[in-house]
């Protein structure tokens, strides 16, 4: 490892043979690894070792500073600080530069250090607590076990002990915790080598009552740390509990009716967390609860043998509970994203960071997929409750296809430039809603670019000034030519079935005059117009719905959800 970062180390060692004091000098080198070896006497000079590293391997050293240095060597050498057996002198030389690691023990030290008795099955252990300074640093938390006066074994215990997670902190400032576990019984079990210890992890049957195992030790320990620690965990439980509320509260309202079935430990995270760590940790929890229902789900339809009716009772009671909850976040999850995508709409129909306003895809992608039919995308993969909750129930969707390509009708025209050019928004979503019995309905949606004023009344062949409300009515005529339901049954009358149309856009001057020209009427809010086509082959009703008043529809109609949920309703 030395030879890794540096090509060659010297080594001068003082050692006694005999009742004379020698010492030893020998170069490792990466050529010839240990070489150019001396003993010679050295009398009574106090003793004394020497290691000197050289010629560093710039890619490991370039951007290390003394202080950095000295704090990776004062983090790998702690115990010698505050052991009973004392500290050697430990100087670090860069250059001019000199640092005692002593001194640079006491600056970080965060507080004095503090040492307790422990008794385990009538042995008696020491620990001492550590408090180091841990500002600007991520903070590792460890205990050590040690013996004849070494560490053998170091353990990371961030997050072991419930609070004990991330940088601590009193009326001192921050810090990172270390614990040192000393004691005869752990001087008797070390191995000759120090690289572990001779004590099992768990001890059961005949030796239970007298030996002693890391389980035994680590209880003991934990527990005194708690102690210790008390004030600075309950607090830290206290923020992190708090920390997983608010989250629950204000962006994940689908883990709420399964909080009460989390451990209270695993509740208990770092008050920093991010939100995409804590909601994985919480979603880890809801995938486990899933899990163990569906197990269950496979049992709970036949008792168990021996199981009396009421202890039968009570299991099925308790799957209903757990079943009930998980619907409970699946329905917060659908409504969260609800909010999720209605957020997304205000933003979209703003003006934009260069000053223009977005183009209609962005809000078409919003509201369905483009280039898709119904047989092509998932039912939650549309929002066209954004436009009119009955609008997701259908049979057929097509968005931003060819009228010659839906097999809902017979016509086979492809008119140009409107159909086969239309682009994005120019194309509209159609919709049929059909039944077993004749009796059936057409949908057209069409939508335009935000704040988009450049259109003309009653002008449908113009390809850049359509008028959408005339647009729509087009298309309507073109599907009523033989419909026919997607599986090819025909629909009598098809040319009398009534029609909806939709038009998204915003009631500038231009909108406003296409509006009236076809005879609609304002809505009482002032936020779109409505009114009803009854010449032959339209049957059709008429909605012109603004940008601002789809947003505020929205939010009122899902505004009891929201509420019901806690979800901000900005």
């Amino acid at each position: 490892m030395w030879l890794k970062v540096f090509s060659s180390i010297s080594v001068s060692s003082d050692f006694e043979t005999d009742g004379e004091l020698l010492r030893r000098r020998f170069d490792f080198n990466r050529t010839d690894g240990v070489a150019n070896t001396q003993e010679l006497i050295k009398g009574s000079v106090p003793k004394r070792t020497s290691i000197t590293l050289q010629y560093p391997d710039k890619k490991f050293l370039l951007h290390k500073t003394i202080e950095t240095v000295a704090d990776g060597l004062l983090e790998h050498c702690l115990w010698y600080f505050v052991r009973d057996e004392g500290l050697p002198q430990i100087i670090i030389i860069d250059g001019g530069e000199r640092l005692d690691l002593k001194d640079h023990f006491k600056h970080q030290l965060h507080s004095q250090t503090f040492t307790e008795t422990l008794k385990i099955k009538q042995r008696k252990f020491g620990i001492t607590h550590v408090k180091f300074v841990s500002s600007g640093k991520k903070a590792n938390h460890s205990i050590s076990f040690c013996a004849a006066g070494r560490v053998v074994k170091d353990e990371a215990i961030q997050g072991k002990i419930p609070g004990l997670n991330g940088s601590m902190s009193d009326e001192k400032g921050e810090f990172s915790y270390s614990g040192y576990i000393t004691g005869e019984y752990l001087n008797e079990r070390v191995y000759e080598q120090r690289i572990g210890f001779d004590i099992e992890d768990r001890v059961h049957d005949l030796f239970e009552e007298t030996e002693i195992s890391f389980e035994d030790i680590h209880e003991a320990v934990f527990a005194n740390i708690k102690h210790y620690l008390g004030d600075q965990l309950n607090e830290k439980i206290k923020l992190g509990r708090e920390r997983v509320d608010t989250f629950v509260s204000n962006k994940a309202p689908r883990y709420r009716s399964i909080i009460s079935r989390i451990p209270e430990a695993d509740l208990t995270v770092d008050p920093q967390i991010s939100d995409k760590d804590l909601d994985i940790k919480l979603h880890r929890h809801l995938y486990q609860i899933e899990q163990e229902l569906l197990q269950d789900g496979h049992d709970i339809a036949n008792p168990r043998e021996d199981e009396t009716h009421e202890n039968y009772k009570d299991r099925l009671s308790k799957y209903l509970e757990v079943s009930k909850d998980l619907k409970e976040s699946d329905l917060a999850s659908y409504v969260t994203h609800r909010r999720v995508i209605i957020d997304l709409l205000d933003s979209v129909i703003q003006k934009q960071l260069n000053g223009k306003f977005s183009l209609e895809e962005a809000v078409h992608k919003l509201i369905v997929p483009m280039r898709v039919t119904s047989r092509d995308f998932e039912f939650s993969n549309q929002n066209l409750w954004l436009l009119d909750e009955r609008l997701a129930f259908h049979d057929y969707l097509a968005s931003d296809t060819p009228l010659s390509a839906h097999p809902i009708t017979e016509n086979g025209t492809r008119k140009e430039p409107d159909i086969s050019c239309l682009k994005v928004f120019e194309n509209p979503m159609l919709v049929s809603d059909t039944h077993a019995s004749p009796l059936a309905s057409l949908t057209v949606v069409e939508i335009k670019r935000p704040m988009r004023n450049d259109i003309k009344a009653g002008d449908a062949e113009n390809t850049g000034t359509k008028d959408p409300i005339d647009q729509a009515l087009k298309y309507l005529k073109a599907l009523r030519e033989g419909t026919t339901t997607y599986n090819g049954r025909t629909i009598p009358r098809s040319m009398e079935i009534p029609g909806f149309i939709y038009v998204l856009a915003d009631l500038t001057d231009n909108m406003i005059e296409c509006c009236e020209y076809h005879r609609l009427i304002p809505t009482a809010d002032g936020m779109g117009y409505f009114g009803y086509h009854d010449g032959k082959n339209y049957n059709a009703y008429i909605q012109v719905l603004s940008f601002d008043g789809l947003l505020v529809s929205a939010k009122e109609r899902n505004k009891a959800f929201f509420d019901k949920l806690g979800l901000p309703s900005h």
